[in-house]
């Protein structure tokens, strides 16, 4: 095992999405420090200057000591992996590891004897320890615990958010042995200003993870039965948390559409853990199906108001504000039942790429705003939607359905109907 005394060698981060890029160019600073990926053309634009994630700017990829690869014979040397890959679900919501596995079995390929593997990826507990642990034995013929060491540090990046990075968040760290946990906190806390905790255990750490996003995603559960009970009352949900907002102790949560790979994932790994358990989680279920229901209450709502099938321009594809983030979209689904209810639908994005749109969705990105619709439905709050001019795209009398309380202060709702949740 690596001395606790000293510093590892070399560093080498699995996956250069939005969590592992961030990583990786901040322990750059410290580290020597490969990232490896499997996407070739992912690792040519970074060797470029470009990250289509748009979480890492130009100048930093071009003064990084970062080395970037697709070779796994370049980690020969490493001391230290972790492995930052997607965990999504299945068409069944079932956590889906074969991403994990696979990185997993490249490592144990590759690493030397006293090599720690540090797990970032979401999971639901023991999967570090009881499914990654052995497919690294299988393929490296060492033995955990003993020729190599498990590590677990739940990655907490919020796309689009620049405020809390790596390098300003508290880690979460865990290891087989307290010896590893202390050479974690030392590597961790070199690009965070030493912000650790150190769990009890991996289980802990992975279970601390997986909880995370599932509350949130209970929160806005409630926050989207309430703004379809209060609609059926002919009251505005933003005014009522407008009011409720003043007090102390009230959770500032929306509701909306919950898409992308943390919140509209996560639950479904705690629900597995627990079902394999023998219990029920009604609680965390109950809010997936309130929140993965959205979409039809909503094309309902729309559909409604339209009386006749109708022309329709959707703002907005990616799964939150000011990303160009397109992971489990829940938009898309909007999309489909609008379409399915016959109206004509158009989708416009200004940061969604439009191969991807197309690859994962099957739908097209326009790439302009002048056309007569008859309803405009603001889903995503980009900023470049703050001051639509309605006037150039919606017909008098049109339909505005503002998912978001972008405009519902807007002075050119007079001329429109409007509705938000």
């Amino acid at each position: 095992m690596i001395k606790m005394d000293s510093k590892p060698e070399k560093i080498s981060i699995i996956g250069l999405g939005y969590v592992g890029l961030p990583l990786a160019l901040a322990l750059s600073r410290h580290y020597s420090v490969v990232g490896f990926d499997l996407d070739e053309g992912r690792v040519a634009e970074l060797q470029n200057g470009y990250d289509r994630t748009g979480e890492v700017e130009r100048s930093s990829l071009g003064e990084t000591a970062l080395v970037l690869s697709t070779c796994l014979e370049d980690l020969s040397d490493v001391d230290v992996f972790i492995v930052a890959v997607p965990t999504p679900v299945d068409g069944n919501n079932n956590p889906d590891l074969e991403a994990l596995k696979s990185a997993a079995e490249s490592v144990g390929k590759i690493m030397r004897h006293g090599a720690i593997v540090v797990f970032e990826s979401t999971v639901y507990p023991g999967v570090t320890e009881d499914i990654c642990g052995p497919v690294l034995e299988e393929a490296s013929q060492l033995r955990c615990g003993i020729d190599f060491y498990l590590g677990y540090s739940p990655e907490r990046i919020n796309p689009g958010d620049s405020v809390h990075t790596v390098e300003r968040i508290v880690k979460v760290v865990a290891g087989q042995t307290p010896e590893v946990a202390e050479q974690l906190s030392q590597i961790y806390g070199s690009v965070n200003g030493g912000q650790i905790f150190i769990a009890k255990d991996i289980r802990t750490a992975e279970a601390a993870k997986v909880i995370e996003n599932a509350q949130r995603d209970i929160n806005i559960a409630f926050m989207n039965e309430i703004a379809q009970i209060f609609g059926s009352l002919n009251i505005s949900t933003y005014d009522v948390l407008e009011a409720a907002n003043t007090k102390w102790n009230f959770l500032p949560f929306t509701p909306g559409l919950v898409g992308g790979h943390c919140i509209g994932v996560d639950p479904y790994y705690l629900a597995h853990s627990a079902k394999m358990a023998g219990l029920d989680p009604t609680v965390i279920l109950s809010g997936r199906e309130i929140n993965d229901g959205m979409a039809g209450y909503i094309a309902k709502q729309i559909s409604a108001r339209l009386n006749e099938p109708a022309k329709v321009l959707v703002l907005g594809l990616t799964f939150k504000e000011n990303v160009p983030d397109l992971r489990n979209s829940k938009v898309a689904d909007l999309v489909k039942v609008l379409s399915r209810a016959g109206h004509s639908v158009t989708v416009h994005d200004p940061l969604a790429d439009p191969n991807e749109a197309r690859a994962l969705y099957g739908i097209e990105i326009a790439q302009g705003l002048g056309a007569e619709f008859d309803c405009v439905v603001g889903c995503v709050a980009h900023r470049e939607y703050a001051h639509i001019e309605f006037p150039s795209m919606l017909r008098d009398g049109g339909l505005i359905c503002d998912l978001k309380g972008i405009w519902r202060n807007s002075p050119a709702l007079t001329r429109y109907s409007y509705w938000t949740l």
